[in-house]
């Protein structure tokens, strides 16, 4: 079962109804119900799901609007890929609110989160800018760092830099509502593939979970899949997960292995060879971690 976990095969299986990592019982807390995603949300957020399911995007990128009950601007928070039809549900969700895009933000630079941004804006008028940690994905001059706080339309929406999935990866807190936006650092089911150091991602999550417990928070709203109304719940079984698998990796190179591809050929054995790049990336950032890189 764990040689699976973390890989876009345990998100295909998800996808037919099966995951061998998630307990079925939502008292177990491993992670949170297969709810409606389109739609889903608190008071202040709302999800609007892109049409861009795949084994890496799960059911599809998760685009939230997010606004105070009596604002008339609203924050836009990973618009998406760049798709048209996407993109103006987006706008059209905003307008029949009754309000007008007022700031648009990134928790990273992923294409699936972040392509769509600089459309989205024109299509909202105006001078709407798009802020990021990675300026490359910044319109305007103004970006996100740790310790910012956004106040569009009257909104609380607090920054934290939780680097590990990528470089950029900020996490959101929406103070009012309980509600931590992580993008694609805790995603509703499955485990996320890492560009980053795993020492990094580790650390991110530990200040998660330490934050949750501080904050008593109410629900993760991921980048994609479904929300999780148990947050230290799925931040301990994130946390489990990495340390079973770098048990795992490190089984593996006590028996020979010595590179990724050698340690994925061993671990991920039974799994589709055209899952394997995807497993390999992961599997790289274990062994620098490994190897105190």
């Amino acid at each position: 079962m764990w040689r699976l976990a973390g890989t876009s095969a345990l998100r295909r299986l998800e996808r037919l109804g099966w995951n061998p990592v998630r307990h079925p019982d939502r008292a177990s807390g491993r992670m949170g119900d297969m709810t409606e995603i389109d739609g889903m949300g608190t008071e202040r957020a709302l999800c609007v799901l892109a049409e861009n399911p795949s084994a890496m995007t799960l059911d599809g990128t998760n685009t939230w609007v997010i606004a105070e009950p009596d604002a008339d601007e609203a924050v836009i928070v990973d618009p998406g890929p760049k798709d048209a039809k996407h993109l103006k549900r987006v706008l059209d969700t905003v307008e029949a609110q009754g309000r007008r895009i007022g700031l648009i933000l990134l928790t990273h630079g992923h294409p699936d989160h972040s392509a769509g941004a600089g459309k989205l804006a024109g299509m909202a008028g105006g001078k709407v800018k798009v802020r990021a940690l990675d300026p490359r994905h910044r319109l305007g001059d103004e970006g996100l760092s740790e310790g910012d706080v956004v106040t569009t339309g009257g909104l609380e929406l607090r920054i934290m830099e939780t680097p590990g999935h990528s470089h950029d990866s900020l996490t959101f807190w929406l103070p009012a509502d309980g509600a931590v936006l992580t993008g694609d650092t805790v995603l509703g089911y499955g485990t996320t593939v890492l560009e980053g150091k795993l020492g990094d991602y580790l650390s991110s999550l530990e200040r998660l979970r330490k934050f949750a417990a501080d904050t008593e928070a109410a629900t993760i709203l991921p980048g994609h899949g479904p929300k999780l109304d148990d947050p230290i719940a799925a931040l301990d079984y994130y946390l489990d997960h990495r340390r079973e698998r770098l048990a795992q990796v490190e089984a593996a190179v006590a028996a020979g292995a010595r590179t990724a591809r050698e340690v994925v050929e061993r671990v991920y054995a039974d799994v589709d060879k055209s899952l394997w790049p995807a497993a390999e990336q992961s599997v790289q950032a274990q062994l620098d971690y490994l190897n105190g890189r």
